[in-house]
């Protein structure tokens, strides 16, 4: 995975290049670099090991002067992190530059085939490779850049986002995409090209997404030109983006995360817009309106999600079985395109991704197309793959998240499912209206109450100063809170570096208790539910071993905070809205013990936010 950058105009590319990259350094931060041709046709490729900052300072007193040029930061695939496996890569005439994003499945045999011809590498990334074999086959037929790119990513088995340069011709750029996104954006007379729109949206809100199997020539004083690798012209579509340039700044926050978890009121009002309406008594989705007769005859719901997106799909299934009555699987979508699954034509498949891009989830969806499942997306970043690939769905409208650990998008994901659960219930008749009227208006007020959750952030601050010691937790909930306490545990994995599971609380007494005693800390997300005093049973096993309890009740609670080493109340809410609540001083306590450690908290080690490989 990686971030791509690239521009071709009549400004100096380097100032933008660098701005684009820091904007997408969440997808990449072990390496980065840039290639530029300047005014004597002089292709300058400078790269370093380390975040965007090592780069500059590498870059100073160098030439980075030039019109045209394309940037990178990496997250490694192939070749561990170096200045010599950073993007982008020569040619061995050094004609040629390249970028990429994704994996050349083949380029072991590629390689092999290339350096019998006597071509010489000097990386170890499959990379190299495209730029290598796009020169040899310049070379060996006599063909320009753009049918040589043709050729040679017809031979290329794998997934890859590609912009490549020449000096030789030094106001183009070629780009090409193929299950790894890449968008170009169009400006007076320039053209921007970014992993998403991010790095674009300050200088043009008109792009172009490319479609899988699509080249783009960039062409300085020309239209941009869109084709197929066989060179079928393709018509452009030329979409307007509409991103606040503020939502991806840090807006006085010390870290992006944590401007994040603030955002989550703002952000869940903005997914509820429209969809609820004024008296908080109906839900109203429009893939509900269109496709009701698909929605209406499903007799399964299959749901299809990676890492925190997964664990929004488990309260997903809950909540759809729970109002709907429609028997409902979770599946994580790396193993479900792998295996063979049975799917049909009466199966409603939901593909859960944030950024719309992630690779084994856009697999698992084009599987469940072919077997004529009915698909449904919910995604947040508009125009990716995945939207662009289901039937139909429904965006979260959170605002991009920069954040590698996901916070708002989980957030809004359990919101747009609590809806669709809500909406397909309602056109079933399958709950009681009281009911229903009683979750559309306890979810209308859900911002308000995230608030006053968020007024805790203090305290969990204490908190985590006084549980950074800890080298695991455990994290405990049943019901609706079971996949609160996964989510829980994950946040403090990805950022912290601490280990720690997740558990149904009625699981602990199967295994995890062994592991109890004074040094390990067990977050039990212990509300006034319906399992209220199984859990109560639970924290009093773990008091008995001499575990550390950090509880998270409901407000007014006295039994658990009688027992408890650490108390943090939530406001009273349904019970099938309590993840909402219970997630954001789990966000909190993550965000604070690995500040206190002294973590990258936006970047964490060997994460991307955007897993566009497998």
């Amino acid at each position: 995975m990686c971030g791509i950058v690239g521009y071709l105009g009549q400004r100096e590319a380097f100032p933008i290049l660098i701005k684009g990259l820091r904007r997408l350094e969440y997808r990449g931060y072990d390496s980065a670099g840039v290639a530029l041709i300047n005014g004597q046709g002089e292709l300058n490729v400078f790269k370093t090991k380390g975040k965007v900052d090592n780069l500059v300072e590498f870059c100073e007193n160098k030439d980075v002067t030039g019109s045209i040029g394309i940037a990178h930061t990496r997250w490694a695939t192939h070749g561990e992190p170096s200045s010599v496996n950073a993007h982008p890569h020569y040619s061995e005439s050094r004609n040629l530059a390249i970028i990429h994003n994704g994996i050349i499945e083949n380029y072991v045999d590629l390689k092999t085939k290339l350096i019998e011809h006597g071509v010489k590498f000097k990386s170890d990334t499959d990379t190299e490779v495209v730029v290598q074999l796009v020169e040899y086959i310049m070379n060996k037929k006599n063909l320009d850049l753009l049918t040589a790119v043709q050729v040679a990513l017809y031979q290329v088995i794998g997934a890859y986002a590609i912009a490549i340069v020449d000096k030789r011709d030094p106001q183009q750029i070629i780009a090409a995409r193929k299950q790894s996104p890449l968008v170009v954006g169009i400006g007076d007379n320039e053209f921007f090209l970014g992993s998403d729109a991010s790095p674009i949206i300050e200088y043009t809100d008109k792009v172009v997404y490319l479609e899988d199997g699509n080249i783009a020539v960039l062409r300085l004083g020309e239209n941009l030109k869109v084709m197929s690798i066989l060179g079928e012209q393709q018509e452009l579509a030329v979409k307007k983006v509409d991103i606040d340039l503020g939502q991806i700044e840090k807006g006085g926050y010390p870290h992006f995360m944590l401007k994040e978890i603030f955002e989550q009121p703002e952000c869940l009002t903005n997914c509820m817009r429209g969809r609820i309406n004024l008296e908080a008594d109906h839900v109203t989705l429009s893939a509900m309106i269109d496709y009701r007769s698909q929605l209406l005859s499903a007799k399964r719901v299959l749901i299809v999600a990676c890492g925190t997106s997964w664990h929004a799909g488990l309260i997903g299934k809950q909540l759809i079985e729970s109002f709907c009555r429609i028997p409902v699987e979770v599946e994580y979508a790396s193993e479900f395109r792998y295996r063979n699954p049975v799917v049909s034509k009466d199966d409603v498949v939901i593909a859960i991704s944030q950024s719309g891009e992630t690779a084994d989830t856009l697999a698992a969806v084009q599987l469940a197309k072919e077997r004529g499942a009915f698909i449904y997306g919910v995604c947040n970043a508009i125009g990716s793959s995945i939207p662009r690939a289901t039937d139909t769905g429904t965006y979260i409208h959170v605002g991009p998240e920069i954040g590698v650990a996901s916070t708002k998008a989980f957030t809004g994901q359990v919101t747009v499912l609590t809806m669709f659960a809500l909406a397909l219930a309602d056109a079933k008749g399958t709950m009681k209206h009281d009911d229903y009227v009683k979750v559309v208006k306890g979810l209308s007020e859900i911002p308000d109450l995230i608030r006053e959750v968020l007024k805790t952030n203090d305290r969990v601050a204490d908190l985590a100063r006084t549980f950074t010691y800890a080298h695991n937790f455990l994290y405990l909930g049943r019901g609706y809170s079971y996949p609160v306490a996964l989510e829980g545990a994950l946040k403090l994995k990805e950022i912290s570096y601490i280990h720690a599971e997740g558990y149904p609380a009625a699981e602990m007494k199967h295994g995890p208790i062994a592991l109890i005693d004074s040094d390990m800390p067990v977050v039990v997300v212990a509300t006034h539910d319906t399992m209220y005093d199984k859990v109560l049973s639970n924290i009093q096993e773990i008091k008995a071993r001499k575990g550390r309890v950090i509880a998270l009740v409901t407000k007014g609670d006295e039994k658990i905070a009688k027992i408890a080493d650490e108390v943090i109340e939530l406001p009273d809410v349904l019970e099938c809205l309590e993840p909402l609540l219970a997630t954001i001083p789990l966000q909190l306590l993550s965000y604070h013990v690995a500040v206190c450690k002294g973590k990258d908290v936006d970047q964490p080690r060997n994460l991307a936010k955007s897993v566009t490989v497998e």
